[in-house]
């Protein structure tokens, strides 16, 4: 009898456990008396003892079946309480909570139907899998005129008691309808970040693509026909006029500022030093080309995302940018940290301030850029009192 019970305790969910907890205690106290009085033997001091306790244990078998049919009646008194709970607008978990406590199953689950992926979604807008053949889990769909509203993934013990299934997910159908739209629109909208983020990434793909090409296929062309032309400035060195030599000398000398203005657009289009080093590097290649006061500090920033490392390299080169155009300013502080796992990152002069985000695509262009990943930009500038820029980034 002891093995049969530990058995379906163990292969017993927490309702059933709940309701039938009287009867397996009762149970087991009596089999464990008769099973150590036996071992005791008759003529032991103790067997008395041992045999009063399975008599108590056995009077109160009974007890213990009135016991659990008390507690699934007072159970389904919980349905109206979730009615009176539910008149006060509630969360997604909250909701879910409140359903676990009125069917008594803390392991309840709720998928909300979303019509346009013809799928489940949970409360937070994520895909949410049906159990299917699963003896641990079963499903209780709920509907509302006809329409498939949600589903109550909960333990197989509840099947015992369906009226009480069917009470409360009629009682909370309007609830769950309401946090079915409401899961709906989190789903959408993790959607819109997700294709944000793609569009972010296949933007800088595109931008490290161009720069690739231009360095490996233009820039490599002017410098091949520079060497040309030097070459065969040398060979006729001597054997032209003053004015054929001066014009070779002018052609190679804007072959060198083609390649240097082509070397600076591949920069800013996509730095190579940022691909190939990282963002720290970038960053100080940055403010060493900057003919102002610049100083920099940073903490130790590990190989990020190319998106976050890429976002976080054009904050800097706009403010710099901006700085040098707009503030008036002899003296800039730049901040990089990397802190739990978030990435900081602050850039403020001393300049004449009054710069406004919305003024212009720059600013405002890294912003979106910014909330994309997540992530946000401020700009604090007062006017006569310079500009703060400040990017957080999740690195996550």
């Amino acid at each position: 009898m002891l093995v049969v019970l530990v058995r379906r305790w163990q292969a017993a969910g927490p309702p059933l456990r709940r309701v039938l907890a009287p009867v397996f205690l009762t149970g087991l106290l009596g089999g464990a008396a008769t099973l150590t009085g036996g071992v005791l033997g008759s003529t032991h001091p103790l067997r008395s003892t041992f045999l009063w306790v399975y008599w108590v244990a056995f009077c109160l078998l009974p007890l213990g079946f009135l016991a659990g049919v008390l507690r699934i009646q007072l159970g389904r008194t919980a349905v109206g309480d979730l009615l009176g709970q539910l008149r006060e607008p509630l969360s997604a978990a909250d909701l879910q909570r409140l359903l676990a406590r009125s069917l008594g199953d803390p392991s309840l689950q709720v998928g909300y139907w979303r019509p346009d992926a013809d799928a489940f979604v949970d409360g937070d807008g994520r895909p949410l899998r049906l159990p299917e053949d699963d003896p641990q889990r079963a499903v209780w769909p709920v509907e509302r005129d006809g329409r498939r509203v949600a589903a109550l993934i909960y333990d197989p013990a509840l099947r015992e008691d369906p009226h009480r299934l069917d009470a409360v997910a009629v009682a909370a159908g309007l609830a769950l309808d309401n946090q079915r739209l409401a899961a709906e629109v989190r789903a959408q909208l993790a959607e819109v970040r997700a294709s944000r983020v793609r569009i972010v990434a296949a933007a800088d793909a595109a931008r490290r693509r161009l720069e690739r090409d231009l360095h490996d296929g233009a820039q490599q062309q002017l410098v091949a026909a520079r060497l040309l032309l030097r070459l065969a400035q040398q060979r006729l060195d001597g054997t032209i006029d003053e004015q054929t030599d001066a014009l070779l000398a002018r052609s190679a000398d804007g072959l060198d500022a083609a390649m240097n203005e082509l070397r600076e657009l591949a920069r800013g289009i996509h730095p190579a030093v940022l691909t190939t080093a990282g963002l720290l590097p970038a960053v100080r290649a940055l403010t060493e080309k900057t003919p102002l006061d610049v100083r920099l500090t940073t903490t130790a920033v590990p190989r990020l995302n190319p998106a976050v490392e890429a976002t976080g390299y054009f904050v800097v080169a706009e403010a710099l940018t901006n700085t040098l155009k707009y503030a008036h300013a002899d003296h800039i502080r730049i901040s990089v940290e990397y802190i739990d796992g978030r990435l900081r990152i602050e850039i403020a002069d001393n300049g004449i301030g009054g710069a406004d985000i919305t003024a212009g695509t720059g600013l405002s262009g890294l912003r979106d850029r910014l909330a994309a990943l997540d992530g946000t930009l401020t700009v604090h500038s007062p006017a006569g009192h310079g500009t703060t820029v400040c990017a957080l980034l999740p690195c996550g």
